[in-house]
């Protein structure tokens, strides 16, 4: 996965993150003034120095953004505004951009490159003005990337200690901490008064985060983590003993009179909400929430697809794909019904890692095997090493369990996969290759570092996101890997079957759980009755769909898309269909809707032919 945004969201700028729809924006009280920030002026050298003051005007309103790219200076101990203001002002300037873009420029004098850039920009505002109104929509606490987790995760993830600057800066966010999430706990008060939050049993996974982040417990060992990354972090600075003890003990005082005692107002905010939350699970129980699901979609999927047409192409593609199965089930001998199958791989101990260590080592071997096959299929290789990481344990209980982080551009952050090993009976054996090909390579790490170090492309393209584009090539990658003579084992094979039914389920349960009115039980239910993913697995996605509304939606759509084209190609091409050259189309654009991607396939089968 990549939540995020979700997740999934945390490598790209804050205007991004708006206009994918993963999240509303985040803010924070001592944040950048927000006046600071202009509208950029149509640039007379060309349309890249317009963009590059577009970008310039929209860091400055994201110290947080500043810090996925590596950028360290006045701001690198300040959050973003999480305020409704701040929100507006964003939007301002993308919609001003756009407007002072289309006056300023005409399309058919640009080059192909600009056209493009020009098109996409063009649709990201449009994508924004679609979602704008429905801003304060998005759960601000929640399992997967509520901001009790993620301004640790942020901390320890992002904010680099290199020098006592920077350990300062660290200190500073740690009190901003307390300010930002009493004004977070303000605005989740006042949606719950209007009806927007989650249902009653996500509250549970955000006490259960508040409190490891609140108290110590031994017998885990398992101190504030925190406070364990900044002193690990010190340790490594070349400073003298005294100043390394004095920048921890600021840090300690910081969490203790600043954060620690906002950490436990919002504890009281959250029993408080959690006593009279709602019991339903999907959208539509909020106000127009029809409409918002389907602005989601839209957004996700770019296309106009109804909910029941995703409900449709979900129940299609799950019949498809047992047929596939059932194949695999007979060629290793088993007998009996597919259901009789998924309840064996589900329950038979022989089909899961009993340590973490024996589940990194595989990973592991899977990360260099696949690495010596890419320059058989890709032209463009990605610069910026993969690390594979354990989900932190402050938040492995509710997070997901796999995502990506993509590398800083400066170098100095490599991509990240990060693997929840919080329950081993949750990660099946016979799934692990195929999410090491959607999360690592070929699939996100890929497609992400490759887009990141694009030369010559705007900012907005370099760090920006297409759900449908980004999902749908990391489950392309999975069936890739196939081609690229890997899933040797059955069983395997059969994961990376489970995987891509995995995703079909999602269309689904999520329109039926949004769109249909389904509950948390009926959705948990055709998993378990349709997939071979263990129990625990299955009620921790159905609960990621019900906080993400829609973003599941556009893998399957995505990677169908990319396979048609393919398909396509390779039956116009014949012999001169080379799939690195297909690579470099599909991905030399970087993230693009899933119309433009196959404009832009035809166009260069189209030249080939000639």
């Amino acid at each position: 996965m990549s939540y995020r945004r979700l997740a999934l969201a945390a490598s790209v700028g804050v205007a991004a993150l708006a206009l994918s729809g993963c999240a509303a924006p985040r803010a924070q009280v001592g944040a950048a003034p927000l006046e600071g920030a202009q509208e950029p002026a149509p640039a007379g050298a060309g349309l890249d120095e317009f963009f590059r003051k577009y970008d310039a005007a929209q860091l400055s309103l994201s110290p947080e953004a500043k810090a996925y790219r590596g950028i360290r200076d006045e701001d690198y101990g300040r959050w973003d505004d999480v305020s409704d203001e701040a929100a507006v002002a964003r939007d301002k300037l993308l919609q001003a951009s756009a407007a002072a873009m289309r006056s300023s420029f005409d399309p058919a004098a640009l080059d192909a490159k600009d056209a493009l850039s020009f098109e996409l920009f063009n649709a990201q505002a449009e994508r924004s003005a679609r979602l704008f109104p429905f801003r304060d929509y998005s759960y601000i606490f929640n399992q997967m990337s509520g901001a009790q987790s993620q301004m640790p995760a942020f901390l320890i993830n992002i904010h680099r200690v290199s020098d006592f600057e920077d350990a300062l800066a660290y200190i500073e966010r740690i009190k901003g901490m307390g300010s930002l999430l009493d004004a977070l706990s303000a605005q989740s008060a006042e949606r719950a008064a209007r009806g927007i939050q989650p249902p009653q049993w996500v509250y549970g996974y955000v006490i259960a985060d508040i409190r490891n982040l609140t108290t110590s417990d031994p017998a885990r060992r398992a101190p504030n983590a925190v406070l364990a990354d900044f002193a690990a972090k010190v340790a490594k600075l070349d400073i003298d003993a005294d100043a390394r003890a004095q920048l921890v003990s600021d840090a300690q005082a910081a969490w203790q009179d600043h954060a620690y005692p906002a950490y436990r107002r919002l504890l009281a905010e959250m029993e408080r909400q959690q006593a009279e939350a709602p019991s339903e699970d999907g959208v539509w129980r909020l106000p127009d929430g029809a409409a918002y699901y389907q602005a989601l979609l839209a957004s996700y999927t770019t296309t106009d697809m109804t909910a029941q047409q995703i409900h449709d192409l979900g129940l299609s593609e799950v019949a498809r794909i047992h047929k596939a199965m059932q194949a695999i089930m007979a060629k290793v001998g088993f007998k009996g019904r597919l259901a009789q199958f998924f309840d064996h791989l589900r329950t038979s101990p022989q089909y899961y890692h009993t340590t973490r260590t024996a589940y990194l080592a595989e990973v592991d071997a899977h990360v260099k095997a696949v690495e010596a096959r890419l320059p058989a299929f890709f032209n463009t290789l990605p610069k910026a090493p993969l690390q594979v990481k354990a989900v932190e344990a402050f938040r492995e209980e509710s997070a997901g369990k796999a995502f990506y982080q993509s590398p800083s551009p400066d170098g100095t952050r490599p991509g990240t996969y990060y693997v929840n090993l919080y329950d081993l009976k949750d990660m099946s054996k016979t799934e692990l290759e195929a999410l090491v090909y959607h999360e690592g390579i070929p699939g996100h790490h890929l497609q992400r570092a490759v887009q990141t170090e694009l030369e010559g492309l705007p900012p907005f393209r370099r760090f920006g996101n297409f759900t449908a584009y980004t999902e749908g090539w990391g489950l392309y990658a999975e069936e890739l890997a196939k081609d690229m003579g890997f899933y040797t084992d059955p069983y395997s094979d059969f994961g990376r079957l489970g995987m891509e039914l995995w995703r079909a389920c999602r269309l689904v349960v999520d329109t039926g759980i949004h769109d249909k009115r389904w509950s948390r039980e009926q959705a948990i239910a055709y998993l378990k009755a349709n997939t071979p993913n263990p129990d625990g697995d299955i009620e921790k996605a159905i609960e990621r769909y019900i906080v993400y509304p829609g973003q599941a939606t556009a893998y399957t759509i995505g990677k169908l898309k990319i396979m048609e084209l393919r398909t396509r190609a390779e039956a116009a091409l014949g012999d001169r269909f080379d799939i690195r050259v297909f690579h470099d189309v599909v991905l030399q654009s970087g993230p693009v809707p899933l119309d433009i991607l196959e404009r832009r396939v035809n166009g260069w089968i189209a030249a080939e032919k000639e």
